[in-house]
């Protein structure tokens, strides 16, 4: 069984740590079976990269790097300081995400 993770695609997280630490960016992509995301600009890393059909000219393209689902927090949809994730059953009896610092639900 797959481990469920704090963060989905399209969220708005915080970095918590590393050289891009305080940043906040909208996930790109979550890479569930390394327990990575990629978080728009953040993590930046310079790619070397051969001509083709998208690029003729190859050279050095700057690209982000997944970064580990640890360093990573929520961004609070109400106040919007970082904040840790619960689930709970809401009124139609969906399990959804909600914040626990304000109690608010997580779209």
């Amino acid at each position: 069984m797959r481990k469920k993770l704090h963060i989905k695609k399209g969220d708005t997280v915080v970095i918590l740590s590393g050289e891009s630490k305080g940043q906040k960016g909208k996930v790109l992509d979550v890479l569930a079976e390394k327990q990575r995301a990629i978080v728009e600009g953040v993590n930046m890393v310079s790619k070397h990269s051969k001509p083709n059909a998208d690029n003729p000219q190859g050279g050095i393209v700057k690209q982000e790097a997944p970064i580990h689902i640890s360093n990573l927090m929520i961004v609070d949809p109400s106040s919007g300081d970082a904040t840790r994730v619960g689930r709970r059953m809401n009124d139609e009896g969906k399990l959804v995400r909600y914040s626990k610092k304000s109690g608010e639900e997580i779209k």
